[in-house]
């Protein structure tokens, strides 16, 4: 039985497989409306969400099967102080996989080891976030038709963004990809990736302030929010939430088949008259998400069962 807590979990050759499994699902369906007849998912969502948690129904449903779960940490027994490994193995009893959502890192990762069915980390703290991962994939090779010769500008909040992190891990894999980072200094990537994913694997980098210099050169550019959640005080979070906004304006220094993606949900950093430009690719994202999600299902149910 396989889990999938960190993109890394997954060969190159694993993930192209869930990729051609979506594009697949894309084009046909109705092939896939019955595989999970009879089979359940519970998504355990202990901090808020809505694309992703939808996310996972969505894909269910869209393979005939059912969803249980929860929404919130206080809508389930956690708020009576019931463990995540307590839960994992209540809700082994009832669906045949999980998807968790947590704010404390690592604690996907505890609720597998305690699991008798495949564990999906739908994101924990700021650590990792597979499923955008893929979700992000798909896009960028569903739209650009190859995952290598890249340049990648990450923007916003690069400290606590765990799609930043979880994106940069599975795109160093790829030849002839390199990175622009996009931050101010308070929210610049942690070190450890600068240091032991980026220069331990020779990847080319440079980390910028300002979001004009970076544009003219990008094929992708990758939007994030300044989070909220992971400030320890609003002071801070007042002073940083608006550093960037993507317009019309800025866009005229991006080349005409540069892509914005955006894990979502967006506050300011793009403002919405950008929606109607053609290289805006953030709903489309979201789409794919589905996809992606519903092959992710398929695959693990099919290696539980081998």
């Amino acid at each position: 039985m396989r889990h999938l807590m960190n993109p890394l979990d997954l060969t190159v050759e694993e993930i192209d497989g869930i990729l051609d499994l979506a594009n697949d699902i894309e084009a046909n369906p109705s092939k896939y409306s019955h595989k999970c007849d009879g089979l359940k998912i519970a998504t355990l969502f202990y901090e808020p969400s809505t694309r992703t948690r939808l996310s996972f129904e969505a894909a269910m449903i869209n393979l005939g099967g059912q969803v249980l779960g929860f929404s919130s940490a206080a809508s389930s027994s956690a708020a009576k102080g019931e463990s995540v490994a307590d839960t994992i193995r209540m809700i082994s009893c009832y669906a045949d996989i999980c998807a968790i959502r947590h704010p404390k890192e690592g604690a996907a990762y505890v609720a597998s080891t305690k699991s008798s069915i495949p564990v999906i980390n739908a994101g924990d703290g700021g650590h990792q976030h597979p499923t955008q991962t893929l979700t992000d994939l798909l896009t960028i090779r569903s739209l650009k038709g190859h995952l290598d010769n890249l340049t990648i500008g990450f923007c916003g909040d690069l400290k606590f963004g765990r799609t930043v992190h979880s994106l940069i891990h599975a795109m160093i894999r790829y030849p002839n990809v390199r990175f622009v980072l996009i931050s101010p200094e308070e929210l610049r990537v942690p070190s450890y990736i600068r240091e032991d994913v980026l220069a331990k694997n020779n990847i080319p980098y440079k980390e910028v302030v300002r979001l004009e210099d970076a544009l003219p050169e990008l094929d992708l550019l990758y939007m994030t929010r300044v989070q909220k959640e992971r400030f320890f005080n609003e002071e801070d979070y007042v002073r940083m939430k608006d550093f960037y906004i993507l317009d019309k304006e800025k866009m005229k220094l991006a080349g005409p088949d540069m892509l914005v993606l955006h894990p979502l949900p967006r506050v300011n950093e793009i403002s919405v008259e950008v929606d109607d430009d053609p290289r805006a690719a953030y709903f489309k994202q979201v789409q794919y998400g589905v996809y992606a999600r519903m092959a992710l299902i398929l695959t693990l149910l099919k290696w539980r069962d081998q």
